[in-house]
């Protein structure tokens, strides 16, 4: 392991943490209630729905749910490949169950209220800062970029890395779209669970190489002396 990777890291987790810290401050500040802009985009998503729409946006937002769980399955076995295959898929699930758990400790502590209950296209419930369904899906999404990452090269990666990013930010923009948010909640789903998913990075690099155990050293000298004959 080297250190420049755990330094840039340790970096982008510093700043990411920063930006969220005066974003919840800023709202506490203003007594938790929804700033200028988010007044605005709100108004502006309700006067934009149409039924095809909303459709389209509950579909989209419900991957947040049960899918989410999948794609960081599968992230967390792709992260750590040169383990059993079980385990980086325990992993996935663990880390992104502990982060809504996190999410929903801060939300509580911040204890912010969603939009008028009147502006809802969706069901809803608990306090908004930061959005649950986007916290999910940018944790899941980081945790599968971090494994396209360590497996995927080239246009591949780089393909797989920007569909991930982007189911992050459609989930994000439906739930301003359906009312059950403002944007501030949005932004600080974003950011927590790009911290997230960056401090998952840092605890990966930090993880000991695996140890090849004496069954598989010995398959290892069967194939050289097999590639001799």
């Amino acid at each position: 392991m080297t250190e420049a990777p755990v330094r840039r890291l340790a970096l982008a987790a510093w700043a990411v943490g920063a930006a969220l810290t005066g974003l919840v401050g800023w709202v506490v500040v203003r007594r938790r209630r929804p700033l200028s802009w988010d007044l605005g985009l709100h108004t502006a998503a309700l006067a934009h729905r149409t039924p095809a729409l909303t459709a389209a946006a509950l579909a989209v937002t419900g991957t947040a749910e049960g899918l989410a769980y999948v794609v960081a399955a599968v992230g967390g076995l792709l992260a750590l490949r040169r383990r059993p295959w079980w385990l980086g898929g325990l992993v996935g699930v663990a880390v992104l169950g502990l982060g809504q758990l996190l999410r929903l400790g801060v939300a509580t502590w911040i204890g912010r209220a969603r939009p008028p209950a009147t502006d809802w296209a969706a069901p809803a419930g608990g306090y908004a800062l930061p959005s649950g369904h986007t916290t999910t899906a940018t944790l899941a999404a980081g945790l599968l970029c971090l494994g396209l990452a360590h497996t995927l090269s080239g246009a591949f990666r780089v393909t797989g890395i920007a569909v991930a990013v982007c189911w992050a930010i459609a989930v994000g923009v439906t739930r301003v779209y359906l009312g059950v948010h403002w944007p501030t909640d949005v932004l600080g789903g974003w950011l927590l669970g790009t911290l997230l998913t960056v401090l998952a990075a840092l605890a990966f690099q930090r993880l000991p190489p695996r140890r090849s155990g004496p069954l598989a050293a010995q398959r290892a000298q069967q194939q050289h002396q097999g590639g001799q004959l």
